[in-house]
């Protein structure tokens, strides 16, 4: 997993030539998953994956919220759309996220030695 996220990163520089799409992401996750549940570390992945709970709570906040009231939360989701229709640049918005990403899996990593 390792080796083919490393490939996939080191293609997928701007420009990028390579999409992983769903099925890799979803392998990759589901393989996190399993990880984590067979290293009894559940807590931990949500913590260190916390941008993308925040992104799949972000859809999920958005659907619930215009069916219930026809009225929208956020101007698109996914979260990163939101900030992209409020005029941020691609590239803040993602460096933006690796900071964010980046003190959650320190974070997450912290809980470790807790147990």
């Amino acid at each position: 997993m390792v080796g083919a996220s490393l490939g996939f990163l080191w293609f997928n520089a701007p420009p990028a030539m390579v999409f992983m799409g769903d099925t890799g992401s979803l392998g990759m996750g589901g393989a996190l998953g399993s990880v984590a549940v067979v290293t009894k570390h559940e807590l931990v992945l949500a913590i260190v994956g916390g941008l993308f709970v925040l992104e799949a709570v972000s859809v999920i906040v958005q659907v619930a919220s215009f069916k219930l009231t026809g009225k929208r939360v956020f101007r698109m989701a996914p979260l990163h759309h939101h900030f992209e229709k409020k005029g941020w640049k691609e590239p803040t918005i993602v460096i933006r996220f690796w900071i964010i990403a980046s003190i959650l899996a320190l974070i997450g990593l912290s809980t470790l030695k807790l147990r």
